[in-house]
């Protein structure tokens, strides 16, 4: 957050991503010379309608250790290189986002009206800094089975900047001689192992390429 002239300017920043499925030696590499930031362990729980109202949308609300949080594409299509989202954090913003009325409890409005607990995960996060990059490693338990994913991100000013930003990110995963492929991401992994239904509508929808 900026000030000029006694008025204050609110900046947003634009997360563009790559994920990617990476073994010993690629951690290895990533982290050599990269400034640890930090760890975190962290529990989302995802919603939705019966319906899928929101992710056959490609929109995400989750609750992260019981703040609620929407993600919304900026990205077009299934074949795309990185992933662009903004990220909703304003209970106020995520209600008019979803159209939902300001009466109460966030959780007691979004089961009102038809909102659904669909995942639940445990997240141990490893944070990393490397020259212009954030990257996280990622260790996200299920209960029924856990799933390891590495994410480089960078974050850009303006959407004018992603493309530029996507290019960045895979000429800096080419450097650190990881494999450029499709990877899912932990929810998509989950709908596709434990719940066939919602994953294959999504596939339907657009939102996700089966691979």
């Amino acid at each position: 957050m900026l000030k000029y002239a006694g008025l204050i300017k609110i900046i947003f920043m634009i997360e563009v991503e790559k994920k990617f499925i990476l073994n010993e030696h690629n951690k290895e590499q990533l982290t050599k010379n990269a400034r640890f930031l930090n760890e975190r362990v962290f529990a989302d729980t995802y919603y939705d309608t019966e319906n899928f109202s929101l992710t056959l949308n490609d929109k995400w609300l989750r609750s992260r250790d019981g703040r609620f949080e929407l993600k919304l594409p900026l990205h077009n299509g299934v074949d795309r290189l990185a992933d662009q989202y903004d990220e909703l954090e304003d209970e106020q913003k995520i209600r008019e986002t979803l159209d939902l009325p300001s009466s109460g409890n966030f959780a007691d409005d979004l089961a009102k009206a038809g909102y659904v607990s669909f995942c639940t995960c445990k997240t141990t996060r490893r944070k990393y800094k490397k020259e212009l990059f954030i990257i996280d490693l990622d260790l996200v338990d299920f209960q029924d089975f856990t799933y390891n994913i590495g994410e480089i991100e960078l974050m850009v000013n303006d959407i004018s900047e992603m493309e530029s930003a996507i290019a960045k990110i895979m000429t800096f995963a080419k450097e650190q001689n990881l494999t450029i492929a499709s990877v899912r991401g932990k929810i998509i992994e989950y709908l596709k192992r434990v719940k066939l239904n919602h994953y294959q509508a999504l596939v339907r929808a657009g939102v996700v390429k089966d691979f």
